[in-house]
């Protein structure tokens, strides 16, 4: 006789989970509703309503000043994170690829040196990188962006990418060996289709890190030249004039929406990369 498998019931503290779990939900919701609301009402319906009331007539003004006001400095973070993210992981993954298949005299050093640079902080690059692209003649200019979140970054996606490669088979490497593959053709053949979870983790964690920067953006850009943070935040903080709520949440909300894109299209291969090289074999 088989016996009948029980599912779990909601036990009192299953219902406590739940419902921390949906108080959490709306802490963190409430902001954001709170934003996508006032970016549609009208200056006198913010004065006069509360934050969470619907807006008595929706306006789409608040977006449209928003967007004339940010629209520049939008496509310079688009011209700044899109190559930055693309470099900085495709050198990663060479720079894995290398510490982890192709030991060297001193690579162990190298890596443990470049690990390093994981944890340094932002203000400690600020004088070098100054420094470095003055002499290149890229201050004050969106390719010096470029060239420093690359540099900034090479840390952590070469961490990530020498972390899911250890965790390869070195009989897949030897056997691609054997059959005559060299170093690009092991790479770009049997590791690269490979390492699709690990390249998404880096094409996250570099775009929410390089789009949401605002230190490197306000000081190595200035003018034309700088990301839509720090338009943001000179908006914000604009003292001249009425003060216009439904423009400042709806900038917000355009500053905000790519990196919300990224992580919808490619949020689901993100623990699964992170976890990637945790079990060898």
């Amino acid at each position: 006789m088989t016996s009948a498998v029980l599912k779990p019931g909601l036990t009192p503290s299953r219902v406590l989970i739940y419902a921390v779990l949906i108080l959490a939900c709306l802490m963190y919701l409430v902001p954001l509703v709170v934003m996508l609301l006032t970016s549609f009402k009208t200056p006198e319906d913010i004065n006069s309503g509360n934050l969470l009331t619907l807006p008595h007539v929706f306006s789409t003004l608040g977006w449209v000043k928003a967007w004339a006001t940010v629209r520049g400095y939008f496509w310079n973070s688009v011209a700044i994170t899109v190559p930055a993210v693309l470099i900085s992981t495709a050198v990663g993954a060479l720079n894995g690829y290398v510490l982890s298949m192709w030991r060297f005299r001193g690579s162990q050093l190298f890596f443990g040196l470049l690990l390093f640079g994981c944890f340094l902080p932002f203000q400690a690059v600020l004088l070098p990188a100054s420094f470095t692209l003055g002499k290149m003649g890229l201050a004050n200019t969106t390719a010096g962006l470029v060239v420093v979140h690359v540099v900034y970054g090479l840390a952590f996606t070469t961490l990530f990418f020498r972390n899911f490669y250890v965790s390869v088979p070195e009989a897949l490497v030897k056997a691609a060996r054997l059959d005559g593959a060299g170093f690009f053709t092991i790479f770009g053949r049997v590791l690269l289709p490979m390492s699709v979870p690990t390249i998404m983790v880096c094409v996250i964690w570099q775009f929410t890190q390089i789009w949401n920067d605002f230190l490197f953006g306000v000081v190595f850009a200035s003018g034309d030249a700088q990301p839509i943070t720090v338009a943001l935040n000179n908006l914000v903080n604009t003292t001249t004039g009425v003060k216009e709520y439904n423009v400042d949440m709806a900038a917000a909300m355009i500053a905000g929406l790519p990196t919300l894109l990224v992580y919808v299209l490619a949020g689901k291969y993100f623990l699964r990369g992170l976890t990637a090289g945790a079990v060898k074999g």
